[in-house]
């Protein structure tokens, strides 16, 4: 292959983990809004924060082939926001709750003016 395929293949590939990266951006900021809206206290949330901090920086307490400790990490902060949702009242009406119906609306019996009756 010859410089201009390589830089072809370069490009279509940040391209793609550009893309990538935008989607992973949107999802993080609708579950910011989520958090924000659901009452969790700061702590919970500051330790998931720190938890994907910890993952993407190259310090780590392991080697970077060995992503037991990122993994480890990752587990432990979102034990705690699901235990801190759980405590906050959310997921449990998913469950516990009977089936909404919707009513439906009342409908008057109204002449039409083109049927004589």
């Amino acid at each position: 292959m010859d410089t201009t395929a390589w830089l072809v293949v370069a490009a279509i590939a940040a391209l793609i983990m550009f893309a990538l990266a935008a989607v992973l951006l949107v999802r993080v900021v609708k579950a910011r809004k989520l958090l924000v809206d659901a009452g969790i206290p700061l702590r919970d949330k500051a330790l998931v924060w720190a938890a994907v901090i910890y993952t993407v920086s190259p310090v780590d307490l392991l080697p970077d082939p060995v992503y037991l400790d990122d993994i480890g990490f990752l587990l432990l902060a979102l034990r705690s926001l699901h235990t801190a949702a759980a405590s906050a009242g959310l997921g449990k009406a998913k469950r516990t709750a009977a089936p909404v119906e919707i009513p439906k609306p009342e409908r008057a019996a109204k002449p039409r003016p083109d049927v004589v009756g």
